[in-house]
């Protein structure tokens, strides 16, 4: 590519390479963690970042168990939706909710991250949460994330 050209190059489905990346969520703080997480499976970190392109990787979370909330949201924290009914406001705790399993907190931090339209749903399916250390993506040959 000629660098005077100016020209904007965008990425073809085609041409993206996707790696497969594992990270642990052991003393890991949920909003921070998941931000990492939301911006490896959009892309972002690539060179080649295209935003109407599925171009991101698939990213391995281990020891969902072991995730962390700071302050008082262990107990003050709230999950809100609604049936469409009325009177039908439902209303989760963080402590319920990681109770029954602990792997929802990462998928609905992370998928509150990402576009709301169909790639972002297509991106969530990229994230692979697990309660332990063990997994059934050895055969990818997932690489340890290291941070900055």
């Amino acid at each position: 590519m000629d660098p005077l050209s100016l020209k904007t190059t965008s990425s073809k489905k085609k041409s993206i390479v996707k790696s497969w990346v594992i990270m642990d969520a052991t003393n890991q703080i949920l909003g921070r963690f998941s931000s990492r997480i939301a911006s490896i499976i959009i892309g972002k970190h690539k060179p080649f970042f295209s935003p109407h392109v599925e171009c991101g990787d698939h990213v391995v979370v281990i020891n969902s168990n072991n995730i962390r909330l700071t302050g008082k949201k262990w107990d003050q924290k709230k999950y809100i939706r609604y049936t469409g009914y009325p009177g039908g406001k439902k209303v989760t705790l963080v402590k319920n909710l990681f109770n029954k399993d602990s792997r929802n907190l990462i998928y609905k931090a992370v998928k509150g991250m990402l576009p709301k339209n169909r790639l972002g749903r297509s991106i969530l399916k990229n994230l692979h949460v697990y309660q332990k250390s063990i997994h059934k993506h050895e055969a990818q040959k997932p690489i340890l994330f290291k941070d900055n």
